[in-house]
């Protein structure tokens, strides 16, 4: 899934932070290990942990962002923080997540469906069962024909953006362009209403994993607006939209008909959530770690800021109430293979020895929150820890990059630009220094981050860099180089993960065979051999795995990140501990 990284730097305060924290190479969780804490690093003591207890029931939540969401349409909805939000609290899916800290978080749990799912024809036939009495917001009945239109419906050219699985695996899908005009899938059977079968092109044991994304949502047809269905989704869940005004706020009230007898999960212990959006980062930071009167009772949408890290890090009042799972997402630094300059493998690779890792990390926060990457999958994916598998130092090699621009016949370099999210203005300027070193003169350009995953997926328009991540779905290599380095599901428009637009045709074919192994251990060592072969063709340089580091309010209770959600809050279990001190 998408990584949205909106931090800002400021790399003096964020050097000071590496000061409190241990050195960021040696320990077990180097490149996105399971998250436990080490004992040493300030930010963890939470992590695996809830933070304040049991939540009461009542009371309004604040949510403080200062962005819009990038979709909350189920068919379009595929970054990480957007899709923790929706799943938990507006639509509910075939199969979830529990929600534990921990690595408990990454088992399956029944939603919709009554089990996880049975698998025939070697795999290729999934049938799943329906609950019996679950109701939409209205008190009509959810149907297996609703998750079908909402599979249906994320094929559809106006609705791009959203996850593919089902592109990639249902039988008879490709030339498919939605429900339009009538048509279907004929890989996608309800014979009654409680039940739904997918036809898949080859084998997938995975596909209950797959069956977690908002694509296996229901969707009533009489409620499809079509794009604008994103500004008001149906809700399956414990909550409804009261109001959504773009860029200002969402409000969320109960949903009446959502019956807890049959959701495992969701505990919906506010009687509303407001998000607040529109804020600056380090008013948001400020507020929370104050948390006076309402602030007691509202969360941060998104990381704190690398400058506001030693106000928490240094205060063990306010560290108490810090979340910072690992997000076991890889940012990365993504070139147009398709592009000249960058359709040159020496070209690719100068930028890899050019990179200034060290920088980059720096601006993103400091060891304290981060850690380099030397892989492309996160360490999740090898056992733990990453390989280190260009050997390349923390900052970079500039004479090794400039030999290798003399050698492309760049000997005075050559000018391009990146895309970050207008957040990461501090991450762009580290790669453009370090870049710089080595000749290669780059411009930043920002994009607000409610916006940045429809710009760089205009394949078309975009700039030669991006700086953006990925979070594998769930834990399988499946889920991460297929995703990031397909060439055959690269999009015109919204396009999503091949932000290097990277056509390899042996890459490709050794995907095919990865994916045709019944052997998950088989499979598993050969995505690692896959991920250091394609970075030696240097489509990307990775830069850094994030923790995610999120403040809550002394108020607020049953709070922690989620390892499946790439350490976002998890919001099925978040509360209150008195609700009579939220705004009403």
């Amino acid at each position: 899934m998408n990584k949205r990284t909106p931090h800002a730097a400021v790399t003096a305060l964020a050097a000071a932070v590496a000061l409190t924290a241990v050195g960021c190479t040696d320990g077990k969780n180097v490149g996105g290990g399971q998250g436990e804490d080490t004992g040493k690093n300030p930010a963890t003591s939470n992590v695996g942990r809830t933070v304040g207890g049991t939540p009461q029931k009542g009371g309004t939540l604040t949510v403080l962002s200062n962005q819009d969401f990038t979709h909350l349409d189920p068919a379009r909805n595929w970054v990480v923080t957007d899709m923790d939000f929706g799943t938990r609290l507006l639509y509910r899916t075939l199969v979830t997540y529990k929600a534990e800290p921990g690595a408990r978080g990454g088992e399956l749990t029944p939603d919709l469906a009554e089990d996880l799912g049975t698998p025939s024809n070697g795999a290729r036939t999934w049938t799943f069962k329906l609950k019996k009495g679950l109701k939409y917001e209205d008190g009509s009945p959810i149907t297996a024909a609703d998750v079908k239109h909402n599979v249906e419906r994320s094929f559809s050219p106006d609705l791009p953006g959203g996850p593919d699985y089902a592109a990639r695996y249902l039988a008879g899908a490709d030339g498919y362009r939605g429900p339009a005009g009538g048509k279907h899938l004929d890989s996608v059977r309800t014979p009654d209403d409680h039940t739904i079968v997918f036809e898949l092109r080859k084998p997938f044991s995975e596909f209950p994993y797959a069956t977690v994304l908002p694509t296996f949502a229901p969707v009533p047809k009489a409620q499809d607006k079509g794009p604008r269905y994103d500004n008001r989704p149906f809700s399956s869940g414990p909550y409804k939209i009261e109001r959504y005004d773009r860029d200002k706020q969402l409000v969320l009230v109960r949903n009446p008909h959502w019956d807890p007898a049959s959701d495992s999960v969701r505990k919906a212990y506010p009687d509303k959530l407001v998000v607040v959006m529109g804020l600056k980062a380090n008013q948001i930071d400020d507020r929370l770690i104050a948390s006076r009167g309402p602030d007691s009772s509202a969360v941060s949408w998104d990381k704190i800021r690398p400058e506001s890290a030693p106000k928490v890090l240094t205060d063990s009042g306010v560290r108490a109430r810090l979340l910072a799972e690992s997000s076991s997402c890889t940012e990365m630094v993504q070139m147009h293979t398709g592009r000249a300059p960058f359709d040159d493998l020496r070209i690719r690779q100068a930028v890899q020895y050019a990179l200034d890792r060290e920088s980059v990390m720096t601006a993103s926060g400091g060891p304290a929150l981060n850690e380099p990457a030397t892989a492309m999958m996160p360490g999740s994916l090898f056992g733990g820890k990453q390989p280190d598998t260009l050997s390349i130092p923390l900052t970079g090699d500039v004479e090794k990059a400039k030999q290798l621009l003399k050698e492309a016949g760049k000997p005075d370099g050559f000018s391009t630009s990146i895309t970050v999210s207008n957040g990461d203005k501090g991450v762009g300027e580290a790669v453009q220094q370090s870049l710089g070193r080595a000749g290669i003169k780059v411009t930043v350009e920002t994009v607000d981050p409610s916006a940045f995953y429809d710009s760089i997926g205009d394949t078309k328009n975009r700039t030669d860099l991006i700086y953006t991540g990925w979070c594998p779905d769930y834990p399988s290599g499946s889920t991460f180089l297929p995703f990031v380095f397909d060439g055959r599901y690269i999009k015109e428009k919204g396009n999503s993960g091949n932000h290097s637009l990277f056509r390899d045709e042996p890459t490709m074919k050794r995907m095919d065979e990865i994916a045709a192994m019944t052997d998950a251990a088989q499979a598993g060592e050969a995505w690692q051999k896959l991920d250091g072969e394609i970075l030696a063709k240097a489509p990307t340089m990775p830069a850094v795995i994030e923790r995610k580091p999120l403040l809550v309010g002394t108020n607020v209770a049953g709070a922690f990140g989620h390892t499946s959600f790439g350490g976002q809050l998890d919001y099925a279990t978040v509360g209150l501990k008195d609700p009579s001190k939220s705004r009403n």
